[in-house]
């Protein structure tokens, strides 16, 4: 017992010093991330405060009680699709309506990681463990909402989290790089061994380690993204490269190139109904207060910088990077929709189908994980946001909730989003393990 303790003690010391010394180390050399733009942005008109002193609140993970589920607005029904996953993490529809279930999750190797892990309260949070590193998939072959299939579709993955079909190609993304399966409609598992068309930098800071994966609407590029590898560059933006990126690349790996950078963790990708603009949920930077920064919902401008690590949403300089690069900070773009402070936004699918009333169609659904470095807890719920002709046309509201049993303690936390051929939602609670639909009453 006595040496657990001193084994603990060490480990928070490291820490802290670990902290002290990212917090006064700077940057050294040139921003290989930032993408060539001349495109400047003024000041967003936001109300930001000022930094202030941070704080960290870790979530404890309760579970659901049989019958339980989350809340949605009068008018719909929740039900439960799946239960009893490994931490599923996002759905992808494919498109004979079979439903494809990333398990995967946080992985803290080592003893000294382990251990920090879990007197910082984040395995406690569900956040950290063994994953699953595999895809399920379900069958609802009769549209009852309970599937009668569920097969082990893929599984040796290391950490994945993007799927995207492209004709008769699978790909998926593992924390370390993109690999292509071939896929026939109706194929209940893939046998054969992946192909890697691109390799990634992998890691990173806290739940940095997704890659999604999104195709253009005839196949010719996918696009990936990529969060950084630290809170702020504290670790050097050498160890940045490729990283708080969107990347495009063709089908076959080549032609890679920054689509847009400065997006600090860009997790959630769609496209806006009848355009051609790709939208992305972006978690933004930690320890400047419970009300910085903003995570947002963006479209992605072609070759623009959104800020980090040196500005924040728009040109707020970051004090932990005062005068490196002002050159950045001056063509930073403002993001279209702020939703909320350390809500950890990670899911985004816009409402393509018409089973929802008027008011949804269009719109945008925003899978928020849930905070950890702020004194109340912010997120852990699906919020919507109405959009017109291909834009935000009022202010995010929330749609699934219930999530937050108290000041302490949550049933789960909702990540990934997916529309489903009848007009209802899908949306994954890797804490609770199960996968939540919800429909329009008839």
């Amino acid at each position: 017992m006595k040496k657990r303790f001193v084994l603990i003690a060490h480990v928070l010391i490291s820490i802290g010093l670990l902290t002290a010394c990212n917090q006064s180390k700077k940057t050294e050399g040139e921003d290989s991330n930032a993408a060539t733009t001349e495109e400047t942005a003024s000041p967003t008109a936001a109300d930001l405060p000022a930094p202030s002193e941070s704080a960290t609140h870790y979530s404890n993970i309760v579970g659901w009680k049989d019958g339980q589920t989350p809340k949605a607005p009068d008018g719909f029904v929740v039900t439960e699709f799946a239960r009893d996953l490994e931490h599923p993490r996002r759905t992808y529809v494919l498109p004979n309506g079979d439903v494809l279930v990333v398990e995967s999750q946080t992985e803290k190797k080592g003893v000294v990681k382990k251990v920090a892990a879990a007197v910082s309260g984040q395995a406690k949070a569900g956040a950290v463990g063994e994953s699953a590193n595999r895809i399920t998939l379900l069958r609802d072959a009769n549209k009852d909402g309970k599937p009668e299939l569920r097969e082990v579709f893929l599984e040796g993955l290391n950490q994945p989290f993007g799927v995207v079909l492209v004709g008769n190609t699978l790909y998926v993304a593992n924390t370390d790089g993109v690999l292509k399966f071939p896929y026939q409609s109706g194929q209940t598992k893939i046998t054969a061994k992946g192909t890697s068309i691109l390799t990634l930098p992998a890691g990173g800071y806290n739940n940095h380690w997704t890659r999604n994966l999104l195709a253009n609407a005839d196949g010719s590029k996918i696009y990936i993204s990529v969060g950084s590898g630290s809170n702020v560059a504290e670790h050097g933006i050498q160890n940045e490269v490729r990283r708080a990126n969107i990347l495009e690349i063709n089908p076959d790996g080549t032609g890679e190139r920054i689509f847009a950078s400065g997006l600090r963790n860009p997790v959630g990708m769609d496209w806006a109904p009848g355009t051609k603009t790709l939208w992305a949920a972006v978690n933004e930077r930690d320890e400047l207060g419970d009300e910085l920064v903003p995570d947002y919902i963006t479209s992605v401008k072609e070759g623009a910088f959104y800020g980090w690590p040196y500005a924040y949403f728009g040109q707020h300089e970051d004090p932990r990077r005062k005068g490196e690069r002002p050159d950045l900070v001056k063509k930073t773009i403002v993001p279209d929709v702020p939703v909320g402070s350390h809500t950890a936004s990670l899911g985004l699918a816009f409402y393509d189908k018409d089973a929802f009333p008027e008011k949804y169609r269009n719109g945008a659904f925003v899978g928020q994980h849930g905070s950890w470095n702020r004194s109340a807890f912010s997120g852990y719920k699906v919020i919507f946001v109405p959009f017109q002709n291909g834009k935000p046309s009022g202010k995010p509201e929330d749609f699934l909730t219930g999530f937050i049993v108290n000041d302490t303690d949550v049933s789960g936390r909702p990540v990934g989003l997916s529309v489903m051929p009848d007009g209802s939602l899908l949306v994954s609670d890797d804490a609770g393990n199960r996968v939540w639909q919800v429909s329009a009453k008839r």
